[in-house]
């Protein structure tokens, strides 16, 4: 987009910012880049406010820039929204206020969308990724001991039965150990639509985990919380994914990380007792970051470690300085720069302390 149109669209974030909106370079980036003059509304509202009061702002200096500009409403149960004469737009009570649990709470393009994906090309990459993260999992002792060929205490019994076949010659000793396996590894994964551009390879990366390692988990959240690993035990990453499209109805839209994260601790906490928990997301939480913060410590106290990645963090100036983020920092094992299949790989030394 060259020429007059981005002078307009810099005119018009930084009158934003000079009203009091809080606009980040980041967040002026991820508007630039997700310009749609079909849904230029929407697709500025989400990207470069974050609270009520921002809205607020936000809505007048948005129609002294662009009044003549066609809205689509975006429809929720029970509302209709119509845009009036002269740029000014009406809105139901129900939207300003929408009902507990009705994914709305979070951002206005809360609504059912859609994983799109092109056909996997990286092959080799996802080979890799099925050969090595095994073994870049921690390790847990099995609380019973099995037969082995070298292990710390004597297999009585095995020894009593052979014996008893040579007449009450002992021959050979045999000996039990604990054996160790890969602490279970649960991947949560944020499908929202700023996460679009990294969403399908990180789903590669957790198919390549469900079929490579011994109890590998897989979540996706936007506004809801979806269980994927199901869907991700085909053997073709093509033909999984594109059965998990048809049931993640929240992808590409808003974000209510702490309302999924807290659902998930509410109907999957046994997954995470002593597991390796990965949440992938950019941590842009909208609102109020109370619900992630106290979820985050939750999980950092169920499992044996918990690693955060973001591909915010690819950028080597990147702080954790948002709300949320900075307050969930000191909880995290770690915080990764990921934001494809080859930083996903790389990442995975960071699994294991």
């Amino acid at each position: 987009m060259i020429g007059p149109m981005t002078d307009h669209l810099h005119g018009f974030v930084g009158d934003l910012a000079a009203h009091g909106v809080g606009v980040t370079p980041e967040k002026t980036v991820r508007f630039l880049r997700a310009v749609d003059p079909a849904d230029l509304y929407w697709t500025a509202r989400i990207t470069l406010t974050a609270s009520p009061a921002e809205h607020e702002i936000f809505e007048p200096i948005f129609w002294r820039w662009f009044a003549d500009l066609p809205v689509a409403p975006v429809p929720t149960p029970g509302t209709t929204e119509t845009p009036a004469p002269g740029g000014e737009r009406g809105h139901d009570a129900t939207e300003l206020h929408p009902d507990p649990g009705s994914g709305l709470t979070a951002s206005p393009t809360a609504r059912p969308g859609h994983l799109r994906f092109a056909v996997t090309t990286q092959h080799h990459l996802l080979a890799r990724i099925r050969r090595d993260l095994p073994s870049a999992l921690p390790r847990v002792t099995d609380r019973r001991r099995r037969p082995a060929r070298r292990g710390d205490t004597l297999d009585v019994r095995r020894v009593a039965r052979e014996a008893a076949r040579t007449h009450g010659e002992v021959v050979h000793l045999r000996w039990r150990r604990r054996p160790t396996r890969p602490r279970r590894l649960v991947l949560l994964i944020d499908v929202s639509g700023s996460m679009k551009r990294h969403t399908a390879d990180l789903l590669r990366f957790g198919h390549a985990a469900v079929r490579s390692c011994e109890r590998a988990e897989v979540f996706t959240f936007g506004t809801e919380l979806t269980h994927a690993t199901p869907a991700l035990r085909v053997a073709d990453p093509d033909a999984a994914l594109a059965g998990l499209a048809s049931s993640v109805l929240d992808a590409e839209g808003g974000t209510r990380i702490g309302h999924a994260l807290t659902g998930f601790l509410a109907d999957h906490r046994a997954l995470v007792r002593g597991a390796v928990v990965v949440v992938f997301s950019d941590g842009l939480e909208r609102g109020d970051p109370a619900a992630m913060v106290a979820a985050v410590r939750h999980l950092r106290r169920l499992g044996h470690r918990l690693v955060w990645w973001s591909p915010l963090a690819r950028d080597p100036a990147y702080r954790p300085v948002t709300r949320a983020m900075a307050a969930v920092a000191g909880n995290l094992a770690a915080l990764e720069g990921v934001d494809d299949l080859e930083s996903a790989y790389r990442a995975r030394k960071g699994l294991c302390p």
